[in-house]
């Protein structure tokens, strides 16, 4: 039997990688071995949430969190070389952008053993952005780059990867067989709309939370004015990251809008299901919009996500407040089926296909 190594770090990686492992697990050709890095540490990710996730238990806790990037990433170097000594896997397998995919990429690559990226070749084209560092490092070593969108693989021509001995393939995007599969079983699982006394299309749902954000007094303060104002005439609902929470402490402001707790991934698919529109400054929650037929404000000033703006599903406000509240407005009145296929079908199986093919080589 063929093995591979998943390295994941965050939460967004678990729930994208569980696609992949329940495809594997239909099969008996591959044995998949994960491995947290403890990059992102959520108190949300107890044994419940692996259970109710439906999710393997990674065998690897590597308990790394807390540090500079740089100490964060060479020290997971270290030990997922370590493991992978032990395993002796024919891939490796990495997701995204965080530390952890640079670090599981540079440990395989440094042993010979063949790295598979998944959400390969996106670009924000912001190298002041750790995760566009870490992305574009592990293409380059890459063997198999699964790009979830045409934009990706042109991103990754334009860069001249026609001219490497590197596999380049479009699958589609592995979240969205994720949502659909979740989306299933939220509504069982979470109550948080009715906690709230929510009513369905009557709340705006927002995320704030990227460091260039909330670590700028002034962009903080804008995005909040507009929160503040587009709550008057409806309820904003924002669960609050501690990265948040500490900058408006810290700058004393009292935004009145409607602050929830950080809420688990059932109650934030309910929350997208239900509510009229998104505002966010989240890479992920701009697609997981667009699976829920929810238009998107972007507060930040780029996306890797372009297709979603291209097809006016979204839009980029940076922390403008009056473009915030604008572009709120014309999207609240703008009716338009969300039938687009940007994103694929079935793109766990596609993946999982190319990695088999490439390991039995």
């Amino acid at each position: 039997m063929k093995k591979i190594v998943t390295i994941l770090g965050a939460r967004p990686q678990f729930v994208k990688g569980a696609v992949l492992s329940r495809v594997i697990q239909k099969y008996t050709e591959i044995e998949e071995v994960i491995v947290h890095t403890g990059q992102h540490f959520d108190a949300n990710m107890s044994a419940v949430f692996f259970d109710e996730m439906q999710i393997p238990k990674p065998k690897y806790n590597l308990n790394i969190n807390g540090l500079s990037h740089g100490a964060m990433t060479g020290q997971m170097l270290e030990k997922i070389e370590d493991i992978l000594l032990v395993e002796k896997p024919d891939a490796v397998v990495v997701y995204g952008d965080t530390n952890s995919t640079l670090a599981g990429a540079l440990a395989a690559k440094k042993l010979h053993i063949k790295v598979v990226h998944i959400e390969a070749g996106l670009r924000s084209f912001n190298m002041q952005m750790p995760e566009e560092i870490n992305r574009i490092l592990t293409d380059r070593i890459g063997n198999l780059l699964s790009c979830p969108t045409e934009i990706a693989v042109s991103n990754l021509k334009d860069e001249g990867f026609d001219n490497l001995d590197i596999l380049i393939e479009k699958h589609g995007d592995i979240m969205k067989d994720a949502v659909e599969f979740y989306s299933k079983l939220s509504e069982e699982k979470s109550t948080i709309i009715k906690d709230l006394s929510l009513e369905k299309n009557e709340f705006v749902l927002a995320t704030i939370h990227r460091q260039e954000n909330t670590d700028n007094k002034n962009k903080l303060v804008n995005v909040f004015s507009a929160l503040e104002e587009i709550h008057k005439t409806k309820k904003v609902v924002l669960p609050l990251h501690p990265r948040t929470k500490k900058m408006l402490e810290k700058y004393k402001l009292q935004p009145h809008i409607t602050f929830i707790e950080p809420v688990g991934y059932f109650s934030m698919l309910e929350l997208l299901k239900n509510c009229s529109l998104v505002i966010t400054d989240s890479g992920g929650l701009q697609k997981e919009a667009f699976f829920n037929k929810k238009f998107c404000v972007i507060a930040r000033e780029e996306t890797e996500w372009k297709e979603l703006v291209d097809n006016g599903y979204a839009t980029i406000t940076g922390t403008n407040s009056e473009k915030i509240i604008k572009h709120f407005q014309q999207f609240l009145k703008k009716s338009k089926g969300f039938n687009e296929p940007l994103y694929g079908e079935n793109v766990g199986e596609k993946i999982y296909e190319s990695i088999l093919k490439l390991i039995k080589e």
